[in-house]
């Protein structure tokens, strides 16, 4: 389902049929949290909405961490679980200004902390390709309500690479802008630092138009941009001659799957042949060896300030305890999985004074020598290309979040430098391996969205996979 035939729907016969599938579909994928109850309101507030505003009755699914008034909104975690907002976040009050119906929240891994979406209470999504794997995380239900067709437009968060990586696992386009494009203001925040609002759409032109919906100033959010937001849909232009693509080949040399690296080459041979042109680049491999570690201490550091407030007291599901300190203490140890308490332990001991020199800071410098990397590249290409992902979705039994060999650290996580850097980054399909979806990962410059968008479209168009949704079968 894209947007432009979407719109083209009866609005209210389109916005049951999305929850009646959602819902149909919910035993088999387990991709929602909770369904709006207030579908009729929303209806009704169209009447209000010009009919020709970008998302006029569409159908959007909103990730769990998103602020939703009146909307059950737990961030997937069990102390979360009686959390019912009282404001809209800034995305969804322009979500709804451009005339989109809210049908669901979806499931996530555990307060964004995880890449497998297998951690949330609620129990982990599948992907709707073979539901014997996962869908990626930690934005896995807005992945798979995108790629089953339920809605054209899901809403997701990225902080390490929490929208691009499902969207590769899932087949459909996963985009997370500039830092600070998109307001963070009503997120569940995971580490400030690195968390972007990102979504997913099924095709790059659908892509482009929900930027221009989601993007602008919000006061706030300071950290949000002034620079003025054009209109990426009006501006998509496929025409790549003469653009400078670099190929990052340590990503592609530690890849093991021999058909995702036979189908990546393909693909630069057909960008080649559209003018564009195409070279293989090698990042520090030292400095890439570390990308992980170096997110896990930072990553878990602010996860670990921002969450100090769940504490069964001023949010969260409340267990009894003698006093304030047992209260605290047992709410926060029945309500966070054991994964979130071993980050916060991780995180907690990164902050500890004697431990900030030898730890944080040092994490912080080492993420600036990534970034400058990454920026030394930019300098002299448009943008950089590598495989999403090193393998397509794995079974639940194979995936891992965190593992140390030098395969996972360089293939599996160098999509990071998109958070570490605040840089534009987006997955499109590019190919099916064994039945299954993947994708390639496109980084530019800050604010080049456009070129990320008219670059991503070529590829689109040389894969054919524009629009490409999951037949769900058991």
């Amino acid at each position: 389902m894209e947007l432009t035939t979407c719109k083209n729907q009866d609005v209210r016969k389109r916005v049951y049929e999305a929850i009646e599938k959602a819902k149909r579909l919910q035993p088999i994928l387990n991709a929602v949290v909770s369904f709006a109850q207030d579908i009729e309101e929303q209806l009704a507030h169209l009447e209000q909405i010009d009919t020709s505003a970008p998302l006029y009755g569409i159908p959007v699914v909103l990730k769990d961490n998103v602020n939703t008034k009146g909307l059950l909104t737990s961030a997937s975690s069990r102390i979360l679980s009686n959390y019912i907002p009282v404001y809209d976040a800034c995305i969804v009050e322009k979500l709804k200004a451009a005339g989109a119906i809210i049908i669901a929240k979806s499931s996530m891994d555990e307060l964004g902390m995880g890449g497998t979406n297998l951690s949330a209470y609620t129990g982990p999504v599948h992907n709707p390709y073979d539901t014997s794997r996962i869908s990626g995380g930690s934005s896995g239900g807005s992945a798979v309500l995108t790629a089953a067709d339920v809605t054209p437009l899901a809403i997701g968060t990225d902080t390490g690479d929490s929208v691009r990586k499902p969207a590769a696992y899932n087949g459909v386009v996963g985009m997370k802008p500039t830092y600070g494009r998109i307001s963070r203001y009503g997120i569940i925040p995971y580490a400030s630092s690195l968390d972007h609002v990102g979504y997913f759409t099924t095709s790059v032109a659908d892509a482009a138009l929900a930027l221009h919906v989601l993007a602008g100033r919000d006061d706030r959010d300071m950290t949000s941009s002034t620079k003025e937001v054009p209109a990426y849909e009006q501006l998509l232009n496929s025409d790549i001659k003469g653009k400078r693509i670099a190929i990052i080949d340590n990503v592609q040399k530690a890849i093991k799957d021999e058909s995702i690296r036979t189908g990546f080459d393909q693909l630069m041979m057909r960008l080649k042949q559209r003018g564009a042109i195409v070279e293989s680049i090698t990042l520090n491999e030292q400095l890439l060896a570390v990308i992980l570690p170096t997110y896990y201490i930072i990553a878990n550091a602010e996860a670990t300030a921002n969450h100090s407030n769940l504490d069964g007291i001023r949010f969260g599901v409340r267990e009894d305890g003698n006093s304030v300190e047992d209260v605290m203490s047992h709410s926060r140890t029945a309500g966070f999985s054991a994964n979130i308490r071993k980050r916060f332990v991780v995180g907690s001991y990164s902050l500890f004074v004697e431990n900030q020199d030898k730890l944080f800071r040092k994490a912080q410098k080492v993420r600036r020598l990534l970034v400058e990397e990454l920026a030394r590249v930019l300098d002299q290409y448009d943008i950089t290309i590598a495989s999403a992902a090193g393998s397509i979705a794995p079974h639940p039994q194979d995936s891992v979040d965190e593992q140390l060999s030098d395969t996972y650290l360089i293939a599996e996580n160098h999509m990071i430098l998109g958070n570490f850097s605040g840089y534009p980054s987006i997955s499109v399909p590019c190919g099916f391996v064994e039945g299954m979806p993947v994708g390639v990962n496109l980084m530019a410059k800050p604010f080049a969205e456009q070129t990320l968008f008219d670059i991503a479209l070529a590829i689109e168009e040389e894969s054919g996979l524009r629009g490409q949704v999951a037949e769900v079968t058991k």
